[in-house]
């Protein structure tokens, strides 16, 4: 099996799943915009975590970005980081894992998706 390189996602797919998810429509960056409007409070606070699979993406993708690439966490620290988003820290962090944002090995955490800015 070959090694693949990091994947690069276009602008317009900012998030694992985006180019199938419901209607067969990419979601837009103001598409993006209006999902982060609806779920965050003024400070930045998640007031709830979205159940629909589309939106909870979008949410987690602004979630990761957090995160620094290339940085190792502990454990403490991304909850630390998260306690900022939502109370619910466990949910977030599993959601953040089990969609690929974040990475987890013996109590250590990185960034292993979302989008990246590119310059």
């Amino acid at each position: 099996m070959a090694v693949q390189g990091p994947r690069v996602l276009a602008a317009e797919t900012r998030w694992p799943g985006a180019a199938t998810a419901s209607y067969g429509r990419r979601m837009t960056s103001a598409d993006a915009a209006r999902v982060l409007a609806q779920f965050l409070d003024a400070d930045g606070a998640l007031h709830t975590i979205p159940t629909k699979r589309r939106k909870q993406l979008v949410v987690l993708d602004h979630v990761a970005q957090s995160f620094e690439l290339g940085v190792v966490y502990p454990e403490a620290e991304v909850n630390a980081v998260l306690r900022r988003f939502h109370p619910d820290v466990a949910a977030l962090r599993r959601y953040l894992v089990d969609d690929g944002f974040l990475t987890r090995e013996a109590n250590q955490y990185w960034r292993s998706g979302g989008s990246v800015a590119l310059d």
